[in-house]
């Protein structure tokens, strides 16, 4: 039925959004393409699992602890390797290898406490009972993810657009030294981007980890492709772009299981994000504008 995919295909889209917008906050203020945030991505839902597990806590306190927690990792990794690269003026791609070289740290210690095995959830943290409307179940865990995913889209972007910090989080992102010059914190902000980028990689991670019922250690692998592919597609440093990057890549990967088959799952995907960017190289909301150093 169309309508059910529909609905399904929303859920799993508003969760690659979620992991995409922390992806593009990242480039946009640093100007770093962060490839360790996948695995901080899984890093969040073996927080969740292992809280809940140990102590058993509600669904929402491991949610919670995973973001905060992730976003302490984030802080880290930005203090001992970011920080130090920003302070040496490195080349932009110096970053991009030194996160590869975290990610594989992450990755292979996770891999050396917990095993390689899948792990899941505590039975019982989500409602097994579904919203029926004309014909479409929706399920709590949707219902969950879509209303959070959107609720945290919607706060970034306010907060973004309105506030003064979102002002200045603008004006690092076309030029640090001069928003430095008017008096704006671009290191605490540096920090503060970091933190709030790997605090949704996380969260994104604990979604993942409910919908498919499996937390394993090389879950944000494949995770790290689409958020790099969602946000060329939305245009790069653009969180618009990053929510309908997004939802595309979630659309189109649910009807090309329903109606094409699973097999052909990211062939189609990225074959229309392909397409895409062979008619607009720039992402949907993408500048040709560099950013000023």
């Amino acid at each position: 039925m169309l309508e059910q995919q529909l609905v399904n295909a929303l859920s799993l889209g508003c969760v690659y959004a979620l992991f995409a917008l922390g992806f593009t906050l990242i480039f946009g203020v640093l100007g770093v393409i962060n490839l360790s945030h996948g695995a901080v991505f899984m890093v969040g839902a073996y927080a969740a699992v292992e809280v809940m597990a140990r102590f058993a806590l509600p669904l929402w306190a491991g949610m919670l602890f995973a973001f905060v927690f992730c976003g302490a990792l984030g802080l880290l990794i930005d203090f001992l390797v970011l920080k130090p690269l920003r302070a040496r003026n490195a080349p932009h791609l110096i970053p991009m290898i030194a996160t590869i070289g975290v990610a594989i740290i992450i990755n292979n210690g996770i891999q050396g406490i917990f095993g390689a095995q899948n792990i899941r959830f505590p039975q019982g943290v989500i409602s097994d009972q579904s919203i029926g409307l004309g014909g479409v179940h929706l399920t709590a865990l949707e219902l969950g993810i879509i209303l959070l995913s959107f609720a945290l889209m919607a706060v970034l972007l306010l907060a973004l657009k309105r506030t003064q910090l979102g002002r200045a989080l603008r004006a690092i992102a076309e030029s640090p030294k001069a928003a430095y010059l008017v008096g704006v914190n671009v290191e605490g902000l540096f920090f503060m981007t970091s933190f709030a980028a790997a605090a949704l990689g996380g969260l994104a991670g604990v979604l993942i980890g409910l919908y498919s019922n499996a937390v394993f250690p090389l879950m944000g692998q494949p995770m790290l492709h689409k958020g790099i592919a969602v946000i060329i597609l939305g245009g790069m440093g653009d969180i618009r772009g990053a929510l309908l990057g997004g939802l595309f890549l979630g659309f189109a990967e649910v009807l090309s299981v329903a109606y094409i088959g699973s097999t052909m799952r990211d062939a189609v995907a990225f074959g229309l994000l392909f397409l895409v960017l062979l008619m607009r190289p720039k992402g949907l909301f993408g500048t040709l504008q560099e950013r000023k150093v």
